[in-house]
């Protein structure tokens, strides 16, 4: 890695605090998914992707389909970490005028690649984008993300198929399997089991880390550049919620209202992370 494992989890913190941020300004929001992709943002925004924050259409740049795009809080904090656009505008999330809709849209927010919300189909998207860039010979990546309570979509697997026939290996994806979706744990709503075994099944190159180690994260993302012939899957193992104090332990935290004072704890709680890995040798 270019960047420390110290600094990309100074990064994924202030990540969470600008997700927090934007959030706060309408009293709630996408909490649990927002905060279980912290550190894959960091990695791939401070590590990973080529990227011209003042130029975000570079023809250059390697793309990124958030195809759980409930969770553009994350995505929204990110950009504005890197000087997408102003950090003050996080606080028009959802408002009336807003460059920054509940869910990732192109046509309004500087650095969003692809339009996405309706679930299971910012994947297929994804592909079409790695396909079209094969086609021409170009050289950029394209790197999506995924839910798991996303993956019962039956449209993620046609997709995978189309990427694996295709041999799509400037595609990589993740899943953020933080092991619930909306209204409860993902086994028990429609059981995904090994999600590493299904990807590879289906003919793509498939790894599976710790989804909050950031050198874990980039290592596989550096195994998946090498493979020349597949598309490649990572799946992260994550906690839903991970270092929102009033989030972490809920059970419910998929999309949650909060108070100031819940706000003002969790803001004060990630400062309190950044200092003592500040403190690192």
């Amino acid at each position: 890695m270019k960047k420390s494992a110290k600094e990309l989890n100074i990064f994924a913190a202030n990540i969470r605090k600008a997700a927090l941020r934007a959030m706060n300004a309408f009293h709630g929001g996408h909490v649990g998914g927002s905060m279980s992709m912290a550190e894959l943002m960091a990695v791939l925004y401070g590590e990973a992707m080529k990227i011209d924050p003042k130029n975000p259409q570079w023809e250059g740049r390697d793309w990124l389909v958030v195809s759980k795009g409930h969770c553009g809080p994350a995505v929204y904090g990110t950009l504005a970490c890197k000087g997408y656009f102003p950090m003050e505008e996080l606080e028009t999330l959802n408002q009336e005028g807003t460059r920054l809709p509940s869910h990732c849209d192109r046509l309004h927010t500087p650095g969003i690649d692809m339009t996405t919300g309706s679930l299971g189909q910012g994947v297929s998207c994804a592909v079409g984008v790695a396909w079209g860039l094969k086609c021409q010979k170009k050289t950029n990546r394209v790197y999506t993300i995924l839910g798991d309570g996303e993956c019962d979509e039956g449209q993620v697997w046609e997709a995978a198929l189309f990427a694996a026939t295709k041999k799509l290996s400037n595609l990589t994806a993740f899943v953020d399997y933080n092991k619930k979706q909306l209204d409860g744990w993902t086994k028990d709503i429609c059981d995904l089991g090994d999600l590493r075994a299904k990807f590879e099944a289906f003919g793509w190159n498939a790894l599976e880390v710790d989804g909050h180690d950031v050198s874990a994260i980039a290592g596989a993302i550096e195994q998946a550049e090498q493979c020349s012939a597949k598309p490649t899957m990572i799946v992260l193992n994550t906690v839903k919620g991970k270092d929102c104090c009033f989030a972490e332990e809920m059970f419910y935290n998929h999309f949650i209202r909060f108070s100031q004072e819940d706000y003002d704890a969790a803001i004060q709680w990630l400062n309190n992370k950044i200092a003592a890995l500040e403190q690192e040798g």
